[in-house]
């Protein structure tokens, strides 16, 4: 049986992440998936994400996994810089 009380997803950071060149785009779905963009390659990878505190975990469809924090409304991942947009 389920609870009736299970918390919800944190969505405070969905949307969409961009590194400062425009190159690399992340956009945080509110349903736990994840589409980057790269350059004019749309949908270069996509999978699913959690996020625990400030911590972003990335698990690519194609195994590929990767890390990330925000801080002060930046999202350091993968040596990248992300602003929100």
């Amino acid at each position: 049986m389920k609870n009736a009380t299970q918390a919800k997803p944190d969505h405070r950071y969905a949307g969409m992440w961009v590194t400062a060149d425009g190159f690399i785009r992340h956009e945080l779905l509110t349903t736990g998936r994840y589409d980057e963009a790269r350059g004019k390659n749309n949908s270069a990878w996509q999978g699913r994400y959690e996020i625990v505190g400030d911590y972003i975990q990335y698990w690519d469809d194609t195994g590929f996994t990767a890390d990330g924090h925000f801080h002060d409304d930046v999202l350091y991942h993968a040596g990248m810089i992300l602003y929100r947009q």
